[in-house]
């Protein structure tokens, strides 16, 4: 990993920086729209390119079951596959076995479980996870690990921390084609302890990036920032550090300053499609009857096809017309207004005044 800090700033634990990986250079701070099943939802390559996407995250999990290895091999890997150049980081799917697989039997080997979608059986241990991502192609491969609910039982929580951790032992032994990267997942739910020993045991193994999971899992907003920024104090200066899951613009603000460098969320796309639009003043429900004759943008500030040509109003007519295209703009300004985020806050960073950009953000988005 040649991971290279370029900035920090100098009031707080915000920085920028940048590494490179097999589909090109990954900036930091970063925000990664989520393409589970290959696909942004409701955004085809061509938009991405306009909302000025960098990189994105898919999942191992769906993508193994569906469409499958075979057929992703043959397409050339998930790049050719979907027409995407940039970039992919895919999720061990970890939490997806968990949350949605069907009589799952979790062991110290891996995980037994039914698919979702037509009830046949598999395994996934931390060996075959990380072959799945091979197989895909991803350039940022996640190691399998164990998330827990919340609220969870100490001794839980610690038998998941146990499991993920020789879990990771074993990924780490494991060789991948050259250049592509490994980050490890730190687990321990709301446990100071757990979190701290499975930090620091996971950078003992020298991963190339390390990643904040099992929160935003149903904790209330400040217990997961006490998490996160806990947590972020055993993790090496020199690694990227990746919170997984979160999710707002106040998220990804508040986890940048305590020194955070990736996120990634599914937000953006998924209220885009029900019709709530972020802007510079607070998110938007563009199906509330005062928007039916309001003919300004989405966001005045903001520079998105979206924006740049169609109203509030023919927006909302769009979605009570039930035309598509309604959603797909409203993702693609969501979208945008994300990677605009992104950019003011690397400069601020850069300028040594991201407090100062995070108070007057804040105070405008609430009010």
């Amino acid at each position: 990993m040649d991971f290279k800090i370029l900035h920090k700033d100098k009031n707080c634990r915000a920085r920028t920086g940048k590494f490179n990986t097999l589909h090109g250079e990954i900036c930091t701070p970063i925000f990664m729209p989520v393409a589970t099943q290959g696909t942004v939802k409701a955004l085809a390559p061509v938009w991405l390119d306009e909302a000025r996407v960098e990189a994105l995250l898919s999942n191992a999990y769906h993508l193994y079951l569906r469409p499958g290895l075979d057929i992703i091999s043959k397409a050339g890997g998930l790049h050719k596959f979907m027409n995407w150049p940039g970039p992919i980081i895919t999720d061990s799917g970890g939490y997806q076995v968990f949350s949605l697989a069907l009589l799952r039997k979790i062991t110290d080997e891996g995980v037994n479980f039914q698919s979702h979608i037509n009830g046949d059986s598999h395994f996934i241990g931390p060996k075959e996870c990380l072959r799945i991502q091979e197989a895909i192609g991803s350039d940022i491969c996640m190691v399998l690990d164990e998330c827990v609910a919340y609220p969870c039982p100490y001794e839980k929580a610690k038998l998941a921390v146990e499991r993920t951790l020789n879990w990771a032992k074993t990924a780490r032994a494991l060789k991948l084609s050259k250049g592509r990267q490994i980050f490890a997942i730190v687990q321990g739910s709301t446990f100071q302890e757990l979190r701290k020993s499975c930090a620091q045991e996971l950078v003992k193994l020298d991963f190339d990036g390390y990643a904040v999971g099992g929160v935003s899992v149903g904790e209330p907003t400040q217990l997961i920032y006490d998490i996160v920024s806990f947590t972020l104090n055993f993790l090496p200066q020199d690694k990227p550090r990746y919170v997984m899951g979160m999710g707002t613009p106040q998220d990804i603000i508040e986890n940048i300053g305590q020194g955070a460098d990736m996120f990634d969320c599914i937000i953006p796309t998924r209220y885009g499609r029900t019709g709530t639009a972020f802007t510079c003043e607070g998110k938007i429900n563009l199906r509330n009857s005062i928007y039916a004759n309001d003919f300004n943008p989405v966001d005045s500030e903001c520079g998105c096809y979206g924006c740049r040509n169609f109203s509030r109003a023919y927006l909302r007519h769009l979605f009570y017309a039930n035309e598509i295209l309604g959603l797909e703009l409203l993702s693609l300004h969501n979208v945008y207004f994300y990677t605009d985020l992104i950019a003011k806050i690397r400069q601020a960073i850069e300028n040594d005044c991201f407090l100062q950009f995070k108070s007057a953000f804040l105070e405008r988005y609430k009010a």
